[in-house]
C-alpha cells in the first residue's frame, strides 16, 4: 500500500555515503558466491493479501533460477522499511531493490546508489506500456532506476453491503448523503466509519475528503502546486470541516488500530464504511467475499469523476556482484510482465500498470477502476496522492501530516486554523 507517512528519515548525505561505502566494500567483497547469488527485496507486505501478492512475486523469480531473500518488515505505512533501508545503506550494505516510489526515488538517485535498468525497460518497450503520470517518476535522470508494478485509486469506499440494507439505503454519492446515512447506521447500532488512529489513515481520509469537496483542480492546485491561497482558502477550511465532522461517526477505540484491522471491521458487518485505497479489496478477498455481494468498492462522495493514484514500485540499488545484477534485471523484467502484472494485481486488490492489459479475470471494482483511470487521464482530473508518497518530499508530506493528525484529534482547533497550519507546512524544507 502506502510508504511513509510523518517524519522520514532522509538519505543519507554525500560525504556519508562515500564514506559508508568505502568502510563497507570490504564487507561485501568477503561475502562468499552462495550469498552473493541471492536477489534481497526489502518490502512491507506484510497483510493477508498483500502477503500473497509478495509469494507470487518469490515464487515466479525462484523460476527464473535466482533466489529471492525476503527482507520484509511489518508497518503497513513503510515507515519502518524505511529507516531499515537507510540503516543497510549506511552499512554499504543495500538490498537488490526495495519497495520506495514517488520522490524518494530521485532523493535516493541524488545520492548515487541507485543503478539504471534502462536496458530492460529499452528492450521491453516500457514507454509504451506504461503510463506517462507514472513512468517519469521511476526514471532518474532520463534512466530507469525503478519499476511500477500496479496502480491503486486510492478515492474509494468501502461498504458493508447487508448494513447499507439494514438502513434501506444507497451508496453515498454526495457528502450530505454520506453524512445522512451515517447518522441511518449509528442509530441502528452500527458503527458508520472504520479508521485506524494513526497518521497516514487521517492523512488518506482528508486527502479523499478534499479531492470530493473540491475536485481535481482544486487538488492540483493545494498538493501538488503547494499553493498558498487555496491552502489557505474557503474551500480548504469546507475540505477540513467535511473531514472533522466524520469522526463523530468513528469508534472511540481506533488508536494504533492497524488498517487492514479497520477493513475487518467492514467486513465482518461491526462497521458500514471505511475510506481506503483499493488495496483493501485484497483483505476481501482473502476473507471469500464477493464484491456487489458481500460488499461495495465505489469512489468516495464527490470524487467520481476524479482518481488519486498510489504506485507500488521498486527502486534497485548498486551491488558488487554480477550475479545479483542479474537477477536485479530478471526481477525488473518480472515485474511489468503480463502473467506477473494480471496475477500480482488479482492478489492485491489493484489494476496492472501495464497498459493494454486484458482484464476479463478482474472482477467489477477492478474493472471500473480501470476504466475510471483511462477517463481521469482524458479529463485531466488523474492526481498522484499527497498522503502516499507520490507528490511531496517527506518534510512536507510529514508536516501535512502533523497538521491533518492534530486537527482530527483536537476539538478546540478550528478549520482556518489547521487550513493556515497547512499553508505554512507546504514550506518545510
Amino acid at each position: 500500500m502506502r510508504t511513509q507517512r510523518g517524519n522520514l528519515p532522509k538519505p543519507a548525505g554525500r560525504t556519508a555515503k562515500l564514506t559508508v561505502y568505502a568502510l563497507g566494500v570490504a564487507a561485501v567483497l568477503a561475502c562468499g558466491a552462495a550469498r552473493s547469488a541471492e536477489v534481497e527485496v526489502l518490502h512491507y507486505w506484510t497483510s493477508g493479501g498483500e502477503a500473497k501478492s509478495a509469494q507470487v512475486l518469490k515464487q515466479m523469480l525462484d523460476e527464473k533460477g535466482d533466489t529471492w531473500k525476503d527482507f520484509a518488515v511489518a508497518g503497513g505505512g513503510g515507515g519502518n522499511a524505511m529507516t531499515a533501508l537507510k540503516t543497510r545503506v549506511i552499512a554499504g550494505n543495500p538490498p537488490a531493490a526495495a519497495q520506495i516510489k514517488g520522490p524518494a526515488i530521485q532523493e535516493w538517485g541524488d545520492e548515487g546508489v541507485l543503478v539504471s535498468i534502462n536496458d530492460v525497460a529499452k528492450r521491453e518497450g516500457w514507454d509504451k506500456l506504461i503510463p506517462p503520470q507514472i513512468s517519469g517518476i521511476m526514471k532518474y535522470k532520463g534512466q530507469y532506476v525503478a519499476a511500477p508494478v500496479n496502480v491503486h485509486r486510492v478515492n474509494r469506499l468501502w461498504i458493508n453491503a447487508d448494513a447499507l440494507k439494514k438502513v434501506n439505503a444507497q451508496p453515498p454519492a454526495t457528502w450530505d448523503e454520506f453524512f445522512r446515512t451515517a447518522e441511518a447506521l449509528q442509530k441502528a447500532g452500527i458503527t458508520p466509519v472504520a479508521i485506524g488512529g494513526q497518521q497516514w489513515q487521517d492523512a488518506e481520509t482528508f486527502e479523499t475528503v478534499a479531492l470530493g469537496v473540491g475536485g481535481a483542480a482544486f487538488y492540483e492546485k493545494a498538493f501538488v502546486q503547494l499553493d498558498q491561497s487555496t491552502l489557505r482558502g474557503p474551500t480548504m477550511v469546507k475540505a477540513l470541516e467535511t473531514f472533522k465532522k466524520i469522526k463523530a461517526y468513528t469508534d472511540k477505540a481506533q488508536t494504533g488500530r492497524d488498517w487492514n484491522l479497520a477493513t475487518g471491521m467492514v467486513i465482518s458487518g461491526k462497521a458500514a464504511m471505511q475510506f481506503m485505497g483499493d488495496w483493501a479489496k485484497g483483505e476481501f478477498s482473502v476473507a471469500g467475499k464477493v464484491p456487489g455481494k458481500d460488499y461495495l468498492c465505489v469512489p468516495a462522495p464527490g470524487s467520481q469523476n476524479a482518481y488519486t493514484f498510489n504506485v507500488d514500485s521498486f527502486a534497485f540499488f548498486k551491488v558488487r556482484s554480477a550475479d545479483v545484477e542479474k537477477g536485479q534485471k530478471d526481477l525488473a523484467s518480472l515485474l511489468l510482465s503480463p502473467k506477473f502484472q494480471e496475477i500480482f494485481n488479482l492478489n492485491k486488490g489493484s489494476i496492472p500498470v501495464r497498459q493494454g492489459m486484458d482484464l476479463s479475470k478482474f472482477d467489477t471494482c477492478a474493472q471500473r477502476s480501470a476504466a475510471d483511470f483511462t477517463s481521469a487521464q482524458a479529463k485531466g482530473t488523474l492526481v498522484p496522492s499527497w498522503a502516499h508518497d507520490m507528490v511531496d518530499t517527506p518534510a512536507v508530506e510529514g508536516a501535512f501530516y502533523d497538521v491533518i493528525g492534530n486537527f482530527w484529534n483536537d476539538d478546540n482547533e478550528s478549520a482556518q486554523q489547521a487550513a493556515d497550519k497547512l499553508a505554512v507546512a507546504a514550506k518545510t524544507r
